[in-house]
């Protein structure tokens, strides 16, 4: 199979994140989450802790110019905008550029698909599950309370479709931005990530 990237988005406790490494494991090909901030700190020499501010979570204004030109011109260090959240996108984007070109691997969250899009050999996928079985993973995985795992899955779907928004001007859960949305919930983990194998095969055929 060429060269390809699968990039997940997902709504907090859904299991994107244990699908993406289901994925990277049975095709053999890297996954970037978090590592993508670690990177970007290397890249640039900015302190990675700037870049975990401004991740996923983090807090952005309401109004943004957004665009699709990310990750095409990076602001230099001797302005006083070298680490503004807008630059550090920039420099996390120009990342996920690059891994795209060099290699075939798994790309989780922060606009991958929209940084992506228009290339070639490109698989877009939203895992999504009902709110119940969401507040059961949250609850099992961090030892929460019903009502604890509930705020924090209202506070990261609410941060996460807020930074969608900002950096594309898009809604984060709508459909049409993705090629394949699947719920974890009705598949099960293993089967969310065959039927993305399953489509991948098709789409690259």
């Amino acid at each position: 199979m060429s060269q390809y990237v699968i990039t997940i988005n997902r709504s907090f406790g859904s299991g994107g994140k244990t699908v993406g490494k289901l994925l990277s494991s049975r095709l053999a090909i890297p996954y970037y989450d978090r590592d993508l901030i670690r990177l970007a700190s290397e890249e640039s020499g900015i302190n990675v802790k700037l870049f975990g501010q401004v991740d996923e979570v983090g807090r952005v204004s309401l109004f943004k110019r957004y665009g699709r030109e990310y990750g095409r011109t990076i602001i230099p260090p001797g302005s006083d905008e070298f680490t503004s959240n807008d630059n550090l996108f920039n420099i996390q984007a120009k990342i996920i550029r690059e891994l795209a070109e060099q290699q075939s691997c798994i790309i989780v969250g922060r606009c991958a698909d929209h940084i992506l899009e228009g290339a070639s050999r490109l698989l877009r996928v939203f895992v999504h599950a009902p709110l119940d079985f969401r507040v059961h993973e949250v609850e099992t995985h961090y030892g929460l309370s019903r009502r604890d795992a509930l705020r924090e899955i209202e506070k990261i779907d609410r941060a996460r479709a807020q930074y969608y928004r900002y950096y594309t001007g898009k809604d984060w859960n709508d459909a049409r931005n993705y090629d394949l949305c699947l719920n974890s919930a009705s598949l099960g983990f293993d089967r969310t990530a065959e039927a993305i194998i399953a489509h991948l095969n098709v789409r690259l055929s």
